[in-house]
């Protein structure tokens, strides 16, 4: 029998011309934004992140609780310089410059020095390229809006299963710089939300906006000391029961110098990844003065359990499950 196909070939091609001027005209019509894939818009985004020069505030919600910070940044020959400073509690600001840390408490008079090993202050944990390749999540840009009256451009990430955040970013529309960050969990729930109230993106930024606010020659000085060296092993230590995608990108013992016992301890330190999350694994020998359980330091959750006589404690910007799954399945020959 015929096809209805060839029955009616003019027909047939009609519709197949019809078909393709549709689309055409949906692809002229699209948004220049939706033109540029998820995986385009985050290399954008990576890039604005290590080069763009800025100053703002931005809003920080997590736990419940709502802060309010000042920040500039400016990368000076090749050097990030920002300064952060609360506008809340007891006024705590935060001065970098490179690695170099100087966490300024006021009310207390003291100045803390610490090294971050060049992580960001507001954009250590965004998600990047490789994230629309896993296949534990889900990528999409959603829609466009504003945030802090500039046009932005929003992503969505979205977890397959209940083990990991979701993350949804507003990114600046003519810089891909992100505005606006929020970590959800399965259910759509906001974990942490980041964003700026207002920001200047400039080449211009002040230097005096990168100083501190106050005067610090009255202040005492604690400059961190190396607080332990890092040697990169292989170990017996593994999960054997880790959720799906994650795989063991980090493994090292750290020891910390002699403390007041005399005694030098040693860590092991595992990382598991799945390519955007990541969890820390410490294990270490009990002293008898640890807490089995969870807690939680801002928007990571830590679970601490005793394998084989060995204090295991995972940590990471992931569900409270996904520690506590972690840490109950870590084994030692």
């Amino acid at each position: 029998m015929p096809s209805i196909k060839s029955m009616f070939p003019k027909a047939a091609a009609g519709k197949t011309a019809l078909a393709f001027s549709v689309l055409l005209a949906a692809l002229a019509s699209s948004p220049s934004w939706a033109q540029s894939s998820p995986a385009e818009w985050l290399d954008r985004m990576s890039s604005a992140v290590r080069s763009t020069n800025y100053e703002g505030t931005v809003i920080r919600h997590q736990n419940g609780e709502t802060e309010a910070l000042k920040v500039a940044h400016k990368i000076i020959d090749g050097v990030v310089n920002e300064r952060l400073a609360s506008q809340e509690g007891n006024g705590l600001e935060i001065i970098r410059v490179g690695d170099e840390v100087h966490c300024i408490l006021p009310d207390r008079k003291t100045v803390l020095v610490e090294n971050w090993n060049n992580q960001s202050t507001l954009f250590s944990a965004l998600p990047q390229r490789e994230a629309t390749n896993t296949p534990h999540y889900d990528v999409s840009l959603v829609r466009e809006g504003r945030v802090a009256g500039r046009p932005a451009v929003m992503i969505a990430v979205r977890p397959h299963d209940e083990y990991r955040f979701g993350h949804r970013i507003w990114l600046d529309k003519d810089t891909a710089f992100p505005l606006k960050t929020s970590l959800v969990n399965l259910n759509g729930d906001v974990v942490e939300d980041i964003k700026f109230a207002d920001i200047t993106i400039s080449d211009n930024i002040n230097a005096a906006a990168l100083d501190p606010s106050v005067s610090l020659e009255s202040f005492t000085w604690y400059r961190e000391s190396a607080r332990y060296h890092a040697t990169d092993i292989e170990t017996s230590w593994h999960c054997d029961d880790l959720p799906a995608g994650f795989r063991a990108i980090s493994t090292r013992t750290e020891s910390t110098p002699a403390g007041e016992s005399g005694a030098e301890t040693s860590t092991t330190h595992i990382v598991y990844s799945d390519g955007i999350a990541s969890v820390s694994v410490f294990i270490a020998d009990r002293t008898g003065e640890e807490r089995d359980g969870w807690a939680l330091v801002g928007t990571s959750n830590s679970f601490t359990a005793e394998i084989n006589g060995f204090q295991v404690t995972a940590v990471g910007e992931v569900p409270g499950i996904t520690v506590q799954r972690i840490a109950s399945s870590m084994r030692h020959p």
